[in-house]
């Protein structure tokens, strides 16, 4: 299934979960095999068997510029989010007009998008905490748009290019990973 390695791509793989209180370090895309942040085989588990999220509800200052972008139009960081999730199937813009149009006029997007995080939590294994999800969605909607995108970035995902392109980067890299490096012939002085 998986002809380079024989592992499971970068994004089909659990992120592992920093301690409370440290910011993670900066995402780095882990198919470059340059400089990764953490090694995406040691991960922490939740003792229900789920894996954690890579980083807290509560840690939205730690990617700034989304905090902001989250903060004054959360369309934006839902549909970005979605695409991901729905694996292209519905587009970044779509998406975000949605949840506007149900923000707007009934001021229940936080059920709409809680629906994701439940979809991504399943694609992922990660465990439902430190709440349920409609909790976390209703009372903290924001820091849980805030999370769940922090959760795709430190997965390798560039959230600002969508599904496709960011599939076509994944399979170059492979691509780059799985050919041999050129060694010439014989010795020069």
């Amino acid at each position: 299934m998986y002809p380079i390695d024989q592992s499971p791509p970068p994004w089909q793989q659990p992120a592992p979960m920093y301690q409370h209180g440290q910011p993670p370090p900066p995402p780095v895309c882990s198919l470059s095999g340059q400089n990764q942040p953490f090694p995406m085989q040691n991960h922490y588990m939740h003792p229900t068997g789920k894996v954690l999220w890579s980083t807290g509800v509560c840690d939205c200052c730690y990617d700034f510029p989304n905090c902001i972008i989250t903060m004054f139009c959360p369309c934006v960081t839902f549909g970005q989010i979605a695409e991901i999730v729905d694996h292209g199937s519905v587009s970044c813009i779509a998406n975000g007009i949605v949840y506007s149009v149900i923000l707007w006029f009934s001021g229940l997007a936080c059920l709409y998008s809680c629906f994701y995080r439940s979809r991504l939590r399943y694609q992922y294994s990660l465990a439902e905490t430190p709440y349920p999800d409609w909790c976390i969605h209703i009372f903290c909607e924001l820091c849980a748009l805030c999370q769940e995108y922090r959760e795709l970035n430190n997965r390798g995902f560039d959230m600002f290019i969508g599904w496709d392109a960011n599939m076509a980067n994944f399979q170059q890299q492979a691509l780059q990973r799985s050919v041999p490096p050129v060694v010439e012939d014989g010795m020069k002085r």
